[in-house]
C-alpha cells in the first residue's frame, strides 16, 4: 500500500514539475536557436543574445523594471515594516481596524482595481505619469505583503528579550535597532525580496500608472509579443531565468550556512 502511495506521489510530482517548468525548459532551449522563427529549430547559435545587446528598447525597459523595482522595494520595505510593527506591538488603538484593513485590502484587491484608483489619484494630484508614479505604484501595493510577513514574525518572537533590554535602561527605539531588527532581520529581507519580485512581474499595475519614458520590461515584452513573438524575448527572459536562478541558490546557501553556524553555536553552549 505504502508502495502504490508512494508512486502516486511521485508520478503526480512529476507532473507537477513538468507543468510547472517545462515551457521554462523550451524557452531557454528556443533561445539558442538559429533560425528567426521560434517554433522552428534550425541549429545551436547564440546570435539573438548578440542581438539583444543592439535591441536598445528592450535594454532601456529592463533597466527601467531593475530601477523602479529596487527603488519601490526599499520604500516598500521600511513602510511594510513599520506598518508590521505597528499591528504587531501597538495592541489596540483608536482606527487599529480601518488601518490592518488598508493594509491588508492591495492582498485581495484585483490589479486592475488597483491600477485604476491609482491612475484616478495621480490624476487628481496633478502628478505626471511616469518613474515616479510606477515607483509609488509598485510600494504602494507591495508593501502590503512586507507588512504581513513582518508581523507575522513579530507574532511569533519572544518578547522577553526585547524587554529584559528595556529594564536595563535601554529606550524603546534603541531596543528596536539593536534586539529586535537583527532577530526578525530574515523576515525584512524575505519581504524585500517578495517586493522585488512582485514588481519585476507586474504588468497590469503599471500598464496605468506608467507614461512615456517608463516603460517596464513586462510592458515591452506584452507589446511585441502581440505582435509574434521574437528570439530576443527568449533571450532576455532566458538571462532573467537565470538571475533569479542564481538569486534562490545563493539564497539557499546563505541560509544552510546560517543554520549550521546556529547549530554549532548551540553544541559549543
Amino acid at each position: 500500500m505504502r508502495h502504490g502511495l508512494s508512486s502516486i506521489n511521485l508520478v503526480a510530482l512529476t507532473i507537477g514539475f513538468a507543468f510547472l517548468y517545462l515551457p521554462i525548459l523550451l524557452l531557454v532551449i528556443y533561445s539558442f536557436n538559429e533560425s528567426k522563427l521560434v517554433t522552428v529549430w534550425s541549429g545551436f547559435s547564440t546570435k539573438w543574445y548578440g542581438a539583444l545587446g543592439q535591441n536598445d528598447q528592450l535594454i532601456d525597459a529592463a533597466l527601467m523594471t531593475l530601477k523602479v523595482a529596487i527603488a519601490s522595494s526599499t520604500l516598500a520595505t521600511i513602510l511594510g515594516t513599520m506598518a508590521g510593527v505597528l499591528l504587531a506591538r501597538f495592541g489596540r488603538f483608536r482606527g487599529r481596524t480601518l488601518f490592518s484593513g488598508m493594509i491588508y485590502a492591495p492582498l485581495v484587491m484585483p490589479e486592475v482595481i488597483t491600477g485604476l484608483a491609482l491612475l484616478l489619484m495621480f490624476i487628481a494630484l496633478g502628478l505626471a505619469r511616469g518613474y515616479l508614479t510606477v515607483l509609488i505604484a509598485h510600494a504602494t501595493f507591495s508593501m502590503a505583503y512586507v507588512a504581513v510577513i513582518v508581523q507575522s514574525r513579530l507574532a511569533t518572537m519572544d518578547r522577553s528579550v526585547e524587554e529584559a533590554a528595556q529594564d536595563l535602561g535601554c529606550p524603546p527605539f534603541r531596543t528596536f535597532l539593536s534586539i529586535t531588527l537583527p532577530i526578525i532581520a530574515p523576515a525584512v529581507i524575505a519581504g524585500w525580496l517578495l517586493a522585488f519580485t512582485l514588481s519585476l512581474d507586474d504588468l497590469v499595475i503599471a500598464s496605468f500608472t506608467t507614461g512615456p519614458g517608463a516603460t517596464t520590461l513586462p510592458m515591452r515584452i506584452y507589446s511585441q509579443v502581440r505582435l509574434g513573438v521574437t528570439p530576443e524575448i527568449n533571450a532576455i527572459s532566458t538571462i532573467l531565468i537565470g538571475i533569479v536562478t542564481i538569486g534562490v541558490i545563493t539564497a539557499s546557501l546563505i541560509n544552510r550556512h546560517a543554520a549550521a553556524r546556529r547549530a554549532r553555536e548551540s553544541v559549543g553552549a
